[in-house]
């Protein structure tokens, strides 16, 4: 598989690191990276091409993966419009919709547009990925394995899907982060060393995520047999309920949704 990245950032590297991993030779790997000092980078920890322009690639491959920021796509994408040729295309810049690369690409037929989320820089990561229905199989399969070295992958069957997914998981570490922040500042309050309350927080996290991962059971189920009649959870639950905090955290999905629509339509402009 031939791979060229337009964007040589953090995301484009965790996926680089997670391909040679699989075995994708480095010699299949091309980067277009304007910035000479993340080329250097990625030449260093990889040793895969890294070129400052598009038209420094001999050939961009079976996949072109644009993972610019937004506000770069579209330059990037007018670009590198006469290369593309018969490469499935995979965008990971958030917010850009398809309709608008293919008016800046030229009307290619091939297009995969995903939403990744930041553990993908360790590999633990989950993307939600949708393809255009003249993306063949083998398209998608080069897609996913592309992906994959960020984490699991979930194919939506339309494009408007990945907006709730931003709103989901795409902005979903943040709120993890959050939660934690919250959690480490009351025990810290109640006495516990910042160490030790950094301790205690995150094994919570992970042991209970990996549970609810294992467990066939809904996570209310899981909830209520930690919840003692009369007991301390009881008790944390009620104020929680007493403030409404599940409530407001659907309104901040929803709100983080309505957001992610009103940026495709800023990034959509060409003027």
């Amino acid at each position: 598989m031939q791979v060229t990245f337009i964007g040589g950032g953090n995301m484009a590297t965790a996926l680089i690191g997670g391909l040679i991993r699989q075995g994708v030779a480095v010699s299949g790997i091309h980067v277009v990276e304007p910035l000479a000092e993340a080329r250097a980078k990625l030449v260093q920890a990889f040793g895969v091409t890294a070129v400052e322009s598009v038209e420094s690639v001999p050939a961009l491959g079976d996949v072109v993966v644009f993972a610019v920021k937004p506000q770069q796509m579209r330059e990037a994408a007018m670009a590198s419009a006469s290369r593309i040729g018969h490469a499935v295309v995979l965008t990971i810049a958030a917010g850009i919709r398809l309709v608008d690369l293919r008016r800046w690409l030229g009307a290619p037929s091939a297009l995969v547009r995903c939403m990744p989320n930041t553990p993908a820089l360790i590999g633990e990561g989950i993307t939600g990925a949708y393809a255009t229905p003249a993306t063949s199989v083998t398209q998608r399969e080069s897609v996913e394995r592309i992906l994959r070295a960020g984490g699991k992958v979930v194919w939506v069957d339309a494009e408007d899907l990945l907006d709730p997914v931003t709103a989901v998981s795409g902005s979903g570490p943040a709120y993890i982060f959050y939660f934690i922040e919250a959690m480490e500042a009351a025990a810290i309050e109640m006495g516990i060393a910042p160490e030790t309350a950094r301790a205690l927080t995150l094994q919570t996290f992970r042991g209970a995520t990996e549970l609810a991962e294992r467990s066939t059971e809904p996570p209310a189920v899981l909830r209520a047999r930690v919840t003692s009649k009369g007991g301390t959870t009881e008790r944390a639950l009620a104020s929680f309920d007493e403030n409404r905090v599940q409530e407001a955290i659907r309104r901040g999905i929803h709100a983080a949704n309505s957001r992610a629509r009103e940026l495709a339509e800023q990034f959509g402009k060409d003027a």
